[in-house]
């Protein structure tokens, strides 16, 4: 399963290849990182329905990651990915507006891996 994590600290690649490291040697998993709203939208515009999750940060500078959900959405690959949006503020008007715009789940940070790894292994 190739994932796309969106976020703008730069050491979320070490901890996902840290945390995952046997899933990804097994092969269960693969990772593509983006550090912006912006880079994430390129990445899907040149590589088109290979990502089949999408995890984000909300609090971006730039392009927020509710910003980034909306313009996904509006242009939906077949199928569409399954996009979980992440934050570090228990604020529920972005819950509740991340839910509108068409996310498919919410996690806070800092992120519990056990429950993504159960999360993760529970997708179609």
């Amino acid at each position: 399963m190739k994932i796309l994590v969106v976020d703008d600290e730069q050491d979320i690649k070490a901890l996902f290849e840290q945390r995952f490291r046997r899933e990804i040697r097994e092969g269960a998993f693969s990772f593509a990182f983006c550090y912006s709203g912006e880079e994430a939208l390129n990445f899907l515009t040149e590589h088109p329905s290979e990502a089949v999750l999408i995890l984000s940060d909300i609090n971006m500078p730039g392009m927020s990651g509710l910003e980034l959900l909306g313009r996904i959405r509006e242009n939906t690959p077949e199928p569409p990915p399954f996009i979980v949006m992440i934050t570090a503020y228990g604020d529920p008007e972005k819950h509740e507006e991340a839910m509108r715009l068409g996310a498919n789940d919410f996690l806070h940070k800092p992120l519990d891996f056990s429950a993504l790894k159960q999360k993760l292994s529970n997708l179609p």
